[in-house]
């Protein structure tokens, strides 16, 4: 059987609809009928192509290789690198660490009062040592007055520690309540990923300078960026594209809810 008949009779196997299986894909109709009749101009492409079929045959439980291969033979696909393989292995991401001056500030402070501290006490022992010996020679009877107490010394505020973020844009998206499709842009424009993203999978991308990413289903995905957890990308069902750039990515949570992935 040709590549598109083996996706049609899984997919027929499998109890699913073309509508259907649009559904679960991320794929649009049009696309999925012309596979199944072994026409992939729709796709766009080869990298697309080989794209949709992979994400079709695991959709219906079929092995993607053999199709890929058969693709590769009969169409003339190139092997073109797999986004998997891609960013299987992200980047770790290089922190600088800045100078802490707050904490030495308050370390500082502490020295300075623990010192001036010792040298009251010091004098204050010294002249209750002179008054003791003056009064012995006025009235020998008489007892020594009763040192002074010294005034604790100012409690010192805790020092505030300054959050650290990585130099570059780093974000990871986990599929951790069901699928979701991802789509991620880099700081040029450039659509560097597109995939659908299994429950327990997650994919981790890099960026000097920004980072767009496009999320279908953003409710079941976690989102962690710059090292912080965001949580939760979106609601259940929705599609948003969110932008970050380096530091604190707390302000930069002003997600565009759509209600399909929008298409390039």
């Amino acid at each position: 059987m040709s590549i598109g008949q083996s996706l049609a009779e899984a997919r027929m196997r499998a109890g699913l609809t073309v509508e259907r299986l649009s559904e679960v894909t991320r794929i649009r109709q049009v696309i999925i009928e012309g596979v199944e009749h072994d026409d992939f101009q729709p796709c766009g492409g080869d990298f697309y192509a080989r794209g949709h079929i992979r994400t079709m045959a695991r959709a219906t439980g079929l092995d993607p290789e053999p199709l890929l291969a058969e693709y590769d033979h009969t169409v003339g696909g190139t092997s073109t690198p797999r986004p998997t393989e891609i960013f299987d292995s992200p980047r770790k991401s290089i922190e600088y660490r800045r100078p802490n001056w707050a904490l030495a500030m308050g370390v500082a402070v502490v020295i300075v009062l623990i010192f001036a501290f010792v040298q009251l006490a010091g004098g204050r022992a010294d002249d209750d040592d002179d008054e003791k010996e003056t009064a012995s020679r006025i009235t020998p009877t008489s007892a020594a007055p009763a040192a002074p107490t010294p005034p604790p010394p100012p409690p010192v505020a805790p020092v505030a520690k300054t959050p650290e973020f990585p130099a570059e844009v780093v974000v990871t998206i986990t599929a951790v309540d069901g699928r979701s499709w991802v789509r991620a842009f880099d700081s040029k424009d450039t659509e560097i990923f597109e995939t659908i993203l299994d429950k327990g999978e997650a994919k981790t991308f890099t960026d000097p300078e920004q980072l767009m990413i496009q999320i279908g289903n953003s409710g079941a995905a976690q989102l962690n960026v710059n090292g912080k957890d965001m949580g939760p990308a979106g609601e259940e069902g929705a599609v948003v594209k969110l932008t970050f750039v380096p530091g604190d990515p707390v302000p930069q949570m002003r997600p565009t809810a759509s209600a399909t992935p929008s298409t390039r």
